[in-house]
């Protein structure tokens, strides 16, 4: 089936887009506390409750062997805790501490604050219906 040219020139430029505005929604949650790596992974965590390094890994796209860093280091933060898989040894499950579900809901009201503050100062009210309206879209797009 061949692609319509406005449905590949809305796919690049809703990529790009969407690129642009998750790299700098992870600058506003992690001000400093956490790199933006960190920030994704507790993000990660805290959506799905347990994980394998493995498996945040995949998720996150990045080698085992450097999820397992990040791992560690939210870990010394005191953010997340390592517990044995019970159905198998060698597997650590990862889930989130009092203090990293405390810092992912700061993150997240910072990202919400942020965006409807720049929604205000930079959007007029029919942008955001506009916006509102698309978001519905990509949502049906995510679940078809």
């Amino acid at each position: 089936m061949k692609t319509s040219p406005s449905a590949a020139q809305a796919s690049h430029d809703i990529r790009v887009a969407l690129g642009r505005f998750r790299r700098r929604l992870r600058e506003v949650a992690t001000e400093g506390e956490l790199s933006p790596g960190q920030a994704s992974v507790l993000a990660r965590v805290s959506k799905d409750e347990a994980h394998t390094v493995s498996a945040l890994a995949r998720s996150e796209g990045v080698r085992p062997q450097s999820m397992a860093s990040t791992v560690a280091s939210l870990d010394a933060l005191g953010l997340i805790t390592r517990t044995p898989d019970p159905s198998d040894g060698r597997r650590q499950i990862v889930t989130l501490t009092t203090a990293g579900r405390r810092l992912d809901l700061g993150n997240r009201a910072a990202r919400g604050e942020w965006l409807a503050g720049r929604l205000d100062a930079h959007c007029t009210e029919e942008e955001r219906r506009t916006l509102i309206a698309a978001a519905q879209i990509l949502e049906r797009l995510a679940r078809a």
